[in-house]
């Protein structure tokens, strides 16, 4: 049957472990958020009324506190993660550094964000949340900043590496595959790096960018973030 076929389908079992992690609905979440930041800012410049925008900027506000929600807590995570890249042996001491520091921020982030959330929604009202929030968005900023630097050196790494490879055996041949495969895939990071550092530069006021171009910065990085967690659920 039509039904069957669809409820047993592989991509609906593979949909079925993509949400059931945290980060495949933050992304997802992530993506619509941005879209409707974005869509609100072109509804507003072609003049529709205010009744067409305001759904979207509840979409935007509300999907936000949401995806802080479930990010309470992750800063565990990436602190566990920092100490681990930390004890590594053997790992490229640029790359060890830039992990360890991005890690370190991303933490910072998001313990400084959990506050503010508290603020936010009414649980914990904080006279020092606005002045945390702008510490948060700094934290985030200098995250970003690590893992742009560790793309880049990457990439040369990559090309260093590609320049100096015998493709005439067979294993030179498989090894430049596996390169190819990893400049792609921290082309893409590098690519979703650039993007999200527009979103805390804004909200710093570091550069003076409208919402419609951090709408479609943060909605590219979240579809790239999509694709790379689709990717690993499959």
């Amino acid at each position: 049957m039509v039904a069957d076929a669809l409820v047993y389908h592989p991509t609906v079992a593979h949909y079925l472990r993509f949400v059931a992690t945290t980060i495949g609905r933050d992304k997802l979440l992530r993506t619509i958020q941005y879209f409707a930041r974005f869509y609100a800012w072109y509804l507003v410049r072609t003049k529709h009324s205010a009744a067409r925008v305001a759904p979207l900027e509840a979409i935007t506000k509300h999907f936000g506190l949401s995806r802080k929600l479930l990010s309470i807590g992750k800063n565990v995570e990436h602190l566990k993660a920092a100490a681990v890249a930390a004890d590594a042996r053997g790992l490229d001491p640029v790359l060890q550094y830039c992990t360890v520091a991005r890690q370190l921020c991303y933490a910072l982030y998001l313990t400084l964000d959990t506050v503010t959330y508290l603020d936010v929604v009414g649980i914990r009202r904080s006279s020092a949340a606005k002045r945390l929030q702008r510490d948060a968005y700094k934290a985030w900023l200098a995250g970003l900043i690590f893992n742009t630097v560790a793309g880049v050196y990457s990439l040369a790494q990559l090309r260093r590496r590609q320049s100096v490879l015998d493709r005439k055996e067979g294993e030179g041949v498989v090894e430049g595959k596996r390169l190819e495969r990893e400049r792609m895939a921290t082309n893409l990071q590098l690519v979703s790096d650039l993007c999200d550092i527009t979103l805390p530069s804004s909200a710093l006021g570091y550069v003076n960018l409208h919402d419609g171009v951090v709408g479609l910065a943060g909605l590219v990085s979240s579809v790239i973030g999509v694709w790379n967690v689709w990717q690993k659920t499959a």
